[in-house]
């Protein structure tokens, strides 16, 4: 768990780094704003935003029993942030899978997109759908709640 938290702690390492060579030239402002901007990017990018990850098999057979859609994901990936942020609440009876951390889950990315690890990808009922619109698997996800 400590592994999902080294990044945004950089982030906030950094950003207090050069926010505070701001406030020794004389811009309390400017340092301010970085400040806020490094903070904003390592909540993006910490386990405060995403829901738990899971294997991609464990994931599968969830999926299986309870038909909710599995998304696999990447930290730092902007999309991934966009549909996660648009799908609010409803991002947490998602199965989501890191394919970073799963190789497992990787590999059923790369198969379904060309050999690439385009992400968010989305399986919903055993079909995959890359990169969705954020309302569309909101609607995948309200019927099974």
């Amino acid at each position: 768990m400590m592994r999902a938290w080294i990044l945004p702690m950089l982030l906030v390492l950094s950003g207090s780094a050069v926010a505070a060579g701001q406030i020794f030239k004389g811009s309390p402002g400017t340092a301010a704003a970085l400040l806020l901007a490094f903070l904003a990017l390592a909540g993006v990018n910490s386990p405060l935003i995403f829901p738990r990850s899971t294997g991609a098999q464990e994931a599968q057979l969830r999926s299986a029993v309870d038909g909710r859609p599995v998304v696999f994901w990447r930290p730092g990936c902007k999309y991934c942030i966009r549909l996660r942020i648009r799908l609010g609440r409803s991002a947490r009876q998602l199965h989501w899978v890191n394919i970073w951390r799963d190789p497992a889950g990787a590999a059923a990315v790369r198969a379904v997109n060309d050999g690439n690890e385009t992400v968010p990808t989305a399986v919903v009922m055993g079909q995959p759908h890359t990169n969705p619109d954020p309302g569309w698997v909101r609607e995948q996800v309200s019927p099974s709640t």
